[in-house]
């Protein structure tokens, strides 16, 4: 084994991971809260941990690992967005669910061991918060239970800030029924209005926090390996989890290695609506940027680290994983002339607090060897293959699919044109144009070829150069009888 060493935002330092039992290593992610599509955002946690249950996999084996990343489907969110819309809560959470599996699958994301939804487990989020009170870390007040921070003196250790910082840097809420401004909710009233479910201080809901608190506990054990989340979950939520657990379960230690990723901006900036700048996944995929093109870039940048979205990083992943899946499609079996290798270098970096970039940059020098058509050019291509399918989530096959120039025959088909007309007579228009294009920038006469190019695009064909000659496709406006005049 090589050993796997990871950031512990607890400790501030990078560890080497000592499972509680390598036979089974236990993971617990914070996931989505259900109610509209997965953003940018949404989807970087979603990939980074994907790569660490993967590189898990390959070191303890894949029946000796155990992932849970959760669905928070029961959230005042919901309830806001079911109101506004007049549809069932169910209804919306199960479609917003579909969704997020839909689309982080088109980013090579595994489904985890386990997918809890909050809903399922209220029962035991309600047995965690009888032992709370009984332990004297909570009191009810006012139909609603809150948690008693002052009970629990090591509050503020994984932000590593004092309660008096937190609430000056906080939103807390302002409540009469609150002991201590720095006290949240467990557990809170609902009206006919909200969801509900019976309880010992009344009909009502969960808050946020207890909910990932009573899943890992019930999936995982009071002490599991690696909590994960984006860090803006650092404090409160993460912090809360610790402090509920810790008190609610003595016997166990939690979590032994917390991580977190830093956020995402876009072009430089902070996504937000406000600026224009918001993404989800599924417009960047109707917009023709591959999967394994968004999964590329944010790879290309560190967990720990700001990762800045850019349309030219983008067209550069295209670029790169283009090539890589080119040369695998002219010499296909090198993927098979042996046993699947994983290259020790890219292992060795995804193992030293998942290195992605520089795993990546070991792929390119194996997709440089492998140029060389020899014995040892197939084993670095097959070992690029390999280590680019199984560890860091992209498939060249399915890479070349959607990223191979396109024949006239292959655009037929996608818009399904060949009924209603002579494919062969406009293909061979296209190409012909495309040829006295070439012709044209080949003889410096840069208006011809500038006004084919406009031409073919006012008709519905885009064109792309690439390398080794020009690519095009059709928009869903094509229309054939503009290509008569353009020769």
């Amino acid at each position: 084994m090589v050993g796997i060493r990871l950031r512990n935002s607890m400790t501030r330092k990078v560890e080497r991971l000592e499972p509680i039992d390598p036979q089974n290593v236990r993971m617990y992610v914070c996931g989505p809260t259900v109610y509209e599509r997965a953003h940018l955002g949404n989807a970087r946690p979603a990939v980074v941990f994907d790569v660490l249950f993967r590189l898990l996999r390959h070191e303890y084996g894949a029946d000796h690992v155990t992932y849970v990343r959760n669905f928070t489907d029961v959230d005042d969110k919901i309830n806001a967005r079911a109101a506004e819309t007049g549809r069932p809560i169910s209804e919306i959470t199960d479609e917003t669910i579909a969704w997020y599996l839909e689309d982080m699958g088109a980013l090579g994301v595994l489904e985890p061991t386990h997918m809890p939804r909050a809903t399922a487990y209220i029962g035991a989020m309600i047995a965690m918060i009888e032992d709370l009170v009984a332990g004297g870390h909570a009191y009810e007040a006012e139909g609603h239970v809150l948690f008693s921070v002052s009970s629990y003196r090591n509050y503020g250790r994984l932000s590593g800030r004092s309660v008096e910082d937190m609430i000056a840097g906080a939103r807390v809420e302002v409540a009469p029924w609150k002991r201590d401004p720095m006290d949240f909710v467990l557990w809170k009233p609902s009206d006919d209005s909200l969801p509900g479910w019976d309880s010992p201080w009344g009909r009502g809901r969960p808050g946020w926090h207890i909910e990932c608190s009573a899943m890992a506990h019930e999936l995982l054990g009071a002490s599991f390996d690696i909590h994960g989340g984006g860090n803006d979950l650092l404090f409160p939520h993460h912090e809360n989890e610790i402090a509920q657990s810790a008190c609610a379960h003595p016997e166990g230690h939690f979590a032994k290695i917390w991580m977190h990723n830093e956020m995402l901006q876009v072009e430089g900036r902070k996504m937000s609506k406000s600026l224009g700048n918001f993404f989800t996944v599924r417009e960047l995929l109707e917009q023709g940027i591959p999967g394994e093109v968004i999964r590329f870039v944010f790879l290309s940048t560190h967990y720990s680290k700001p990762m800045d979205w850019t349309a030219k990083k983008a067209e550069e992943a295209k670029a790169t994983l283009r090539r890589w899946a080119q040369l695998l499609s002219e010499r296909p079996a090198a993927r098979t002339a042996s046993e699947p290798e994983l290259d020790p270098i890219v292992v060795r970096a995804l193992s030293d607090d998942l290195n992605a970039h520089l795993a990546l940059a070991r792929c390119n020098e194996l997709y440089i060897q492998a140029k060389e058509a020899t014995n040892e050019g197939n084993r670095a291509l097959g070992s690029l293959y390999w280590c680019m399918k199984e560890l860091l989530g992209i498939d060249l096959d399915d890479v070349w699919e959607a990223l191979r120039p396109r024949t006239v025959d292959d655009m037929i088909r996608k818009f399904e044109l060949g009924v209603a007309y002579n494919k062969s007579v406009f293909g061979q228009t296209i190409e012909a144009l495309i040829a006295r294009r070439i012709l044209a920038k080949r003889d410096r006469d840069y208006a011809e070829s500038d006004r084919i190019r406009d031409a073919l695009a006012d008709a519905g064909v885009l064109l792309r150069d690439v390398p080794g000659g020009t690519d095009f496709e059709f928009t869903p406006d094509f229309d054939p009888a503009k290509l008569e005049n353009i020769l």
